[in-house]
């Protein structure tokens, strides 16, 4: 059985969820929108914040916290971005970290977008 979450994201006109829970998994994907739907602007840092604050956001919303995070795929747009993402990370997450790639991209889904984050966490 699967059931998504309801957040106070952005409701996308694409046909999504911001996450969804199946098998005791929660799976997501975080972009820098902030509640219009517009990307920030502000360069990667403050894309990178909002990305992590929605991802917090979305894991309150299904009663859950960024301690449940078991994986997290990290996709930008330049290498150079991974420095500060990795910065930010380190106030979001604390060890044991989460287990994560990082992949770099040609683009994303909207064109001003440098980061996107896919996300699992456990909802045990």
């Amino acid at each position: 059985m699967k059931y998504a979450i309801k957040t106070d994201l952005f409701a996308s006109r694409a046909p999504m969820e911001w996450a969804v829970v199946g098998n005791g998994t929660l799976y997501t994907a975080q972009i820098p929108i902030d509640r219009q739907g517009q990307v920030v602007s502000g360069g990667i840092e403050a894309q990178a914040r909002q990305t992590l604050d929605n991802l917090r956001h979305t894991l309150e919303a299904a009663g859950s916290s960024l301690d449940a995070v078991t994986q997290v795929l990290i996709y930008v747009t330049d290498r150079r971005y991974l420095a500060t993402v990795n910065e930010l990370y380190t106030e979001y997450f604390q060890a044991p970290y989460p287990n994560r790639a990082a992949v770099v991209v040609a683009g994303l889904a909207r064109e001003e977008m440098l980061v996107e984050l896919v996300v699992y966490a456990c909802m045990d």
